[in-house]
């Protein structure tokens, strides 16, 4: 299976091009700046929006803005001191109509430029890593009884964590809008469940269509048809300081990464349908009947009998 990158390769590539032509100017003296894509908007999973562009016209300065639409919950949870962490003196008072700005003085790029860009490309990612930060310290303390976060990331979809002592419980709920991605999701749950087997570090996946599961009880949580949960129960192995990086890259992906691999499932299989029904038609048209008026008869038909 393909695994989707949480770094956003438009934005790294733009500010690569951007910043090489600026430090190209700056060694040959030259004044002129790159005046190429002065706004670009790019649009990225769950309706987030990235815009880069020069402030005021200031061909000199880059600002990178992303849009999220659940941004306010996310703050609830410390979003803004995740990114003053990861960012410092690069955020600025974010552009109209967006979240979070951040700005690239071309006249003074850092030495660790590439550094900053890979950075830069994860913004989205890091404004994700608030919440779980917050919940696996909660379990890193021992720490229970703490209200479970609730993300909405789309309109109709919703993110749920809860810390205990000893594990985090993530629940992504999910609209399955064929019902044929219901079968498909479960064969993939299937596989979650026999790769724990496999491996005994991987987290608990578990999987509810319709009803929510026993954490979402007496909630707002949604029912009916085309429903689904997915839940993972990480333990202090996927949590701790060494590795919640990793587990934080895959799983605020994991509902994209699974819709992503529902669609080209169906395209594969749409594919191996379209090539067998063509060798059908080679086998039909080979086994057609020949019209019987158009048949040679046989040479000795007419001929006087032997006596």
């Amino acid at each position: 299976m393909i695994l989707l990158e949480a770094n956003n390769r438009i934005i790294e590539d733009t500010l690569t091009v951007k910043i090489k032509h600026a430090l190209s100017s700056q060694k040959q003296n030259d004044q002129e700046l790159d005046t190429r894509t002065r706004s670009i908007t790019v649009a990225d999973f769950d309706g987030v929006i990235y815009r880069v562009s020069n402030p005021d016209s200031d061909k000199s300065k880059i600002n990178i803005s992303i849009s999220l639409k659940f941004y306010k919950e996310l703050e609830k949870h410390g979003s803004d001191k995740v990114l003053k962490r990861e960012y410092g003196n690069y955020l600025v008072q974010p552009d109209d109509g967006f979240d979070v700005t951040i700005q690239i003085d071309l006249n003074n790029i850092p030495n660790d430029w590439e550094a900053l860009v890979k950075k830069i490309g994860l913004l989205k990612r890091n404004c994700f890593a608030a919440v779980f930060e917050k919940y696996f310290d909660f379990q890193e303390a021992g720490e229970e009884g703490n209200a479970q976060a609730v993300v909405h990331y789309r309109d109709d979809e919703t993110m749920y964590v809860e810390a205990k002592a000893d594990r985090v419980t993530v629940i992504f709920s999910t609209i399955f809008k064929d019902a044929d991605d219901i079968i498909l999701g479960k064969v993939f749950m299937q596989e979650f469940k026999e790769g724990r087997k496999a491996s005994a570090t991987a987290p608990q996946v578990l999987f509810s269509n319709k009803e929510p599961p026993m954490g979402l009880k007496d909630t707002a949580a949604r029912t009916g048809e085309g429903v689904g949960y997915i839940t993972f129960v990480l333990f202090p192995r996927h949590t701790n300081r060494e590795t919640r990086d990793n587990t934080i890259d895959l799983i605020h992906l994991f509902r994209n990464y699974l819709h992503y691999h529902l669609k080209c499932s169906k395209a594969y299989i749409h594919s191996r349908m379209r090539a067998k029904t063509s060798d059908f038609l080679k086998v039909l048209n080979r086994a057609k009947i020949d019209d019987e008026n158009n048949k040679k008869k046989p040479s000795y038909i007419g001929k006087q009998p032997f006596l």
